[in-house]
């Protein structure tokens, strides 16, 4: 189906999929800043005994979180619908909660990175059931690559967070 407006970006999914798809994936983009801006702060925060190893750790994950940014949010223009806009439309779809705390404790920190990238999951795997509902196996192979990394990085939180 081609849109009628203009503006709108020509594609074979109906109106009804292009929305349902593209507000989950600015939902999935708010939560996706959101965790990256935690796993920043609590790698600038990190103390203790393993400082070097959680400090890179969670470098590295937020450099593969940052990673989603764009292609999220571009594969929602693509199929013509609308992403983010500002700081304040992250807040207002973000669904994993901030935490700023002065003082958090480097397994704290652990494990709620643990529980926030477990939601991630989740999230992706409800997306993922919209797209096969939509047909749109473009956006649920993306899906499906972004799932295999927010396990990745539980698993490694995870482990980790047994060590007490």
């Amino acid at each position: 189906m081609v849109r009628n407006d203009k503006t709108a970006t020509p594609t074979d999914l109906g109106d009804n999929a292009v929305e349902e798809i593209s507000s989950n994936l600015r939902r999935l983009l708010a939560d996706v800043f959101a965790l990256y801006v935690k796993t920043k702060n609590f790698h600038w925060h990190m103390s203790g005994r393993h400082f070097r190893d959680y400090h890179l750790l969670l470098d590295e994950q937020a450099t593969q979180i940052f990673a989603m940014t764009d292609p999220i949010a571009e594969r929602a223009r693509k199929i013509g619908g609308t992403t983010l806009r500002s700081i304040s439309d992250i807040g207002k779809n973000q669904r994993l909660k901030d935490n700023n705390k002065e003082n958090v404790s480097a397994m704290e920190m652990i494990s709620e990175l643990c529980d926030d990238n477990q939601q991630l999951t989740r999230s992706l795997r409800a997306i993922h059931e919209v797209c096969d509902h939509h047909n749109d196996v473009a956006t649920a192979s993306l899906i499906e690559v972004w799932i295999d990394e927010s396990e990745r990085r539980t698993w490694f939180l995870a482990e980790i967070s047994q060590e007490t």
